[in-house]
């Protein structure tokens, strides 16, 4: 075929193609609304007069969920303020540039701060360990400190459906523990609290949002790779079950928000002397403090 021809069969498909494209970014965003706006009235996430902080860490999540409260923030029955924050940990090869020019764009308010956590995390995990634990207390202690500092009612965090779950099996296989990550959180000191708004949504909806919305995407590499993590694991797992056993993880997340403590077996939850429900344990949040991080203030470390 001519190379004339090849070039208008191309450009004719481009319009076609734009179209589905179109038609599949309208479906996502309807979706993912319709879920974080199902999120936050079942869990009564965002209230009248709630200043919601962003935490965007450059990720698809949280660029996701930031462009989805903004879409929900013009038709909410009730009035609320978004900030976006995000934390410049100093890691080497960081674009700084990318995160400032794309919200100057969104023209929402936002705030950079700048703290060197990736020297402590160097000097403090030996070489070949995993830095992920170390480096993510440290950056939601100062988030977190930062947010009661200008008057932040919800702390906003992208974590979606498929992290809730890879948490719950996280904690089973290596922590002996029947826990994941609540859609809310409140601290028992009652400084913050933490919402997730996309718990209900998928990441691979998410993945193909960001994709379609060409979010700049800085990726969690800067600081080393980090193979062979447990949660790699998991998620390698719950990967082959989406594929071999389709709406497995549906059917996971359904029993996550339908349990029933009579039938597991903590003391601490049901009374099976007296056939009742008990309160439970509650510890939401600790305090830490590495030894060269005091310039930076109380951390508070969700128990995660």
């Amino acid at each position: 075929m001519p190379e004339a021809m090849i070039a208008s069969s191309e450009q004719s498909l481009n319009p076609e193609r734009e179209r589905r494209q179109k038609l599949e970014l309208n479906k996502l965003q309807k979706r993912l609304r319709r879920e974080v706006g199902q999120a936050i009235a079942d869990f009564s996430m965002i209230e009248a007069g709630d200043k919601v902080m962003c935490c965007l860490s450059g990720g698809k999540d949280s660029y996701a969920m930031l462009d989805i409260l903004l879409n929900l923030q013009k038709s909410a029955p009730v009035s609320f303020e978004l900030i976006a924050v995000n934390l410049d940990q100093k890691q080497p090869g960081f674009p700084e540039e990318v995160l400032p020019e794309y919200l100057e764009s969104m023209g929402i308010e936002y705030h950079i701060i700048k703290k060197d956590t990736y020297s402590i995390v160097k000097e403090k995990v030996p070489e070949g360990k995993t830095t992920c634990g170390l480096c993510s207390r440290l950056r939601r202690g100062i988030l977190y400190n930062f947010a009661e500092e200008h008057g932040v009612t919800k702390i906003a965090l992208g974590h979606h459906r498929d992290d809730l779950l890879e948490t719950l099996f996280l904690n089973m296989f290596y922590g002996g523990k029947l826990k994941s990550m609540p859609p809310v959180l409140h601290s028992d000191d009652g400084r913050n609290t933490v919402i997730r708004p996309l718990a209900f949504s998928r990441e691979k909806d998410i993945a193909r949002y960001a994709a379609l919305r060409e979010f700049p995407i800085i990726p969690c590499n800067l600081c080393g790779s980090q193979e062979n993590l447990q949660r790699q694991v998991i998620k390698d797992m719950f990967q082959s079950w989406d594929k071999q056993h389709p709406g497995r993880l549906e059917t996971m997340f359904r029993a996550m928000c339908n349990v029933e403590p009579s039938h597991l077996a903590d003391t601490n939850l049901y009374d099976f002397r007296e056939g009742r429900r008990l309160g439970g344990k509650r510890q939401a949040v600790q305090t830490a403090e590495p030894e060269e991080a005091s310039s930076f203030g109380r951390l508070d470390v969700l128990n995660i």
